[in-house]
């Protein structure tokens, strides 16, 4: 069979609202040779409905003099450029990233995206000032119940503090709970709460508030977007401790939800929409922080990756931003070239084909993948062109005694069952 009629084959199978999109798209660049960028962008169509759309980056790819001088042919600058009113990055403000020795700080890349994104009127989120992961090897050694306190305090003052006013929103703590380590208030028995025990959240957004009271600081966490036993339990927990977090004062204005999700499988629904409007009820707004679709399973060549990752695009966008409290949406990479799927060597992130995977809006040429469309379309339909207020907390408080009690929740390990007949 000729490439051609692969090609028609390939696209015979796509869903009608993709064969549909792709060839409005095909006549804009026939017209003008552009249909992505300018009015026909993410970032212009985002900033039309009151959303805020990007993606994490590499700082250290960004030609950011070239930019800054108006003379840049990099393709890769001009595309966060151009898609984006928010950036992330992706690494390099994780505390491996910033604090080679214990007495130093490298701020060299972080100050190169915050340089850049305010050349570009974008906003950017901080990611991230407290996580189990990503920490350097000084720390392990260094950190003990008797400084350990006074080591995340300096961290998130020198950090967030030298970007005060600059910073959209901060994922203070990230990735908190995880039911598997079997505490009764759902946490994860990392390096903070070994040393600072729970209190360390408290820590951590107090620090922050303190150090930039223009940020809106964020809650940060992965699990929980689909009705599987597994990540309803999670997402119950997350929700726990975002009550938690409101009936003590503590300062938290957001929940980020990562929203890695797979192209085959169960598919986020009514228990993720249903967290976003508890969210809402607390006065919460939603950001979706690192938004990909994984291919690993899914059998096909790159056209039917394509429309599988563009569907779950499609599906999942139109379920979140239908939401008025969902006020930001970024995909974790710009392009596949970049994707961290791509570059892990983990079961999870291979093809049995060896193909790479396409999980994003761009592919590793930069050209606009079947996603981008879905993304942009999902855009267009499901957010209103002004951005609703979000209603003051109704969640009623809690007793400071009962705060940390253990508890249960649906399909955690040590949940009681259920009595007979109970739904």
């Amino acid at each position: 069979m000729s490439k051609a009629a692969l090609g028609m084959a390939a696209a015979a199978g796509l869903p009608a609202w993709l064969r549909a999109a792709q060839g409005a798209a095909q006549g804009a660049t026939n017209q003008n040779g552009m249909n992505t960028v300018g009015a026909d962008s993410l970032r212009t169509h985002a900033a039309a409905h009151g959303l805020l759309c990007g993606a994490a980056v590499v700082p250290n790819l960004l030609d950011v003099d070239g930019f800054a001088a108006g003379t840049t042919s990099d393709a890769y600058t001009r595309l966060v450029a151009e898609q984006a009113n928010i950036v992330v990055a992706e690494n390099s403000m994780k505390w491996a990233a910033l604090r080679p020795t214990a007495t130093t700080f490298d701020f060299t890349q972080a100050d190169r995206l915050i340089r850049f994104a305010e050349l570009a009127g974008q906003r950017v989120r901080g990611h991230n000032l407290c996580w189990h992961e990503s920490v350097p090897a000084w720390l392990q050694t260094t950190a003990t119940k008797e400084n350990a306190k006074q080591l995340l305090v300096n961290h998130i003052q020198t950090v967030a503090g030298r970007y005060r006013g600059r910073i959209h929103s901060w994922d203070v703590v990230n990735e908190a709970v995880n039911p598997k380590d079997g505490r009764g208030d759902g946490l994860r028995n990392s390096l903070w709460m070994e040393l600072l025990g729970p209190e360390y959240l408290e820590i951590a957004y107090t620090t922050a508030a303190q150090a930039d009271p223009e940020a809106k600081l964020t809650y940060n966490e992965y699990g929980i977007e689909l009705d599987t036993p597994e990540d309803t339990a999670k997402r119950a927990y997350v929700l726990m401790l975002l009550r938690r977090f409101k009936a003590r004062g503590v300062p938290i204005h957001a929940v980020g939800i990562q929203s890695h999700l797979q192209a085959s499988g169960p598919q986020p629904g009514a228990g993720l929409v249903a967290f976003i409007r508890e969210a809402r009820a607390m006065g919460l707004e939603a950001y979706i922080t690192e938004l990909d679709v994984n291919t690993h399973k899914l059998p096909g060549g790159p056209e039917l990756q394509d429309a599988a990752v563009a569907e779950v695009y499609k599906n999942y966008l139109g379920l979140v931003l239908a939401e008025p409290n969902v006020l930001a949406a970024l995909t974790w990479g710009a392009t596949s070239a970049h994707s961290w799927i791509n570059q892990s060597k983990e079961p999870w992130a291979k093809r049995a084909d060896g193909s790479r995977q396409r999980p994003l809006p761009f592919d590793d040429d930069l050209r606009p993948t079947p996603a981008f469309y879905a993304f942009r379309s999902a855009i267009d339909t499901e957010k209103p062109l002004a951005a609703q207020p979000i209603g003051p907390p109704t969640t009623p408080a809690a007793k400071p005694q009962d705060l940390y009690k253990p508890f249960a929740v649906p399909g955690s390990p040590t949940a009681p069952a259920k009595p007979q007949g109970a739904s």
